[in-house]
């Protein structure tokens, strides 16, 4: 199964916004990231778990606190190599690209939620 088959929709904003703005947008759509875009760049990535960890911090720039470098997997790849990369960075989310843009994102849960659709290799390497 290829990752475009269970990814969702990405929720962006753009990176000059508040850590409080990103919270609240987060909890307003009951969702635990958001991609930070500069143009139709990815430049970031804040979950829940950032936020938790800057909760003094909330009247900063989201570019303080983001995760750079964001980890993609191309629209095209399989659950088996999103679920890999996850374990291999340590990571629960994945922002999925096509043709080098932002198509969705994938997390840990979504792909236990398909977890019949692994490989079987893939729980004992």
């Amino acid at each position: 199964m290829k990752v475009k088959e269970i990814m969702n929709k990405a929720v962006v904003e753009n990176h000059d916004i508040k850590v409080k703005d990103a919270a609240k947008i987060m909890s307003d759509k009951n969702i635990g990231s958001l991609i930070l875009m500069n143009q139709d760049k990815i430049v970031g990535i804040i979950t829940d778990t950032d936020i938790l960890r800057n909760i003094n911090k909330l009247d900063i720039g989201i570019s303080k606190v983001m995760s750079k470098n964001v980890v993609t997997i191309g629209e095209n790849e399989s659950i088996d190599r999103a679920a890999i990369i996850m374990k291999e960075k340590k990571i629960k989310r994945l922002p999925i690209t096509k043709k080098g843009k932002l198509a969705g994102i994938i997390t840990a849960t979504d792909i236990i939620a398909n977890s019949e659709e692994l490989n079987e290799q893939f729980f004992f390497d």
